[in-house]
């Protein structure tokens, strides 16, 4: 099994939606970024990590409030935004970074 860093470290943007269960923002967010994924063809990834659950990379990340999304590419943050974002955004910002 691939872990965290293994995921983030692509050579594909990879869009990470830090969420909770209890969040009513995060399950706005859930099919706007099912949507996305699935048009992405291959350019980039969309991963999902339960803040109650990972708790380790929430600290790494100093994830502060949810939703939080971060666009890693080679390990490296090439964007963060705290709160909701439209599906059109963040298509165009990881198709900027393939």
């Amino acid at each position: 099994m691939a872990t965290f860093a293994d995921m983030i470290n692509s050579d594909q943007p990879v869009l990470v939606d830090f969420y909770a269960d209890w969040c009513g923002p995060c399950k706005m967010m859930a099919p706007v970024l099912e949507e996305l994924s699935a048009e992405l063809n291959g350019k980039g990834k969309v991963i999902k990590v339960d803040v109650d659950k990972n708790q380790k990379a929430s600290q790494v990340y100093q994830i502060q409030s949810i939703p939080t999304l971060i666009l890693f590419k080679q390990g490296k943050i090439l964007w963060r935004h705290s709160g909701t974002a439209g599906k059109e955004q963040l298509k165009q910002l990881i198709e900027a970074n393939c």
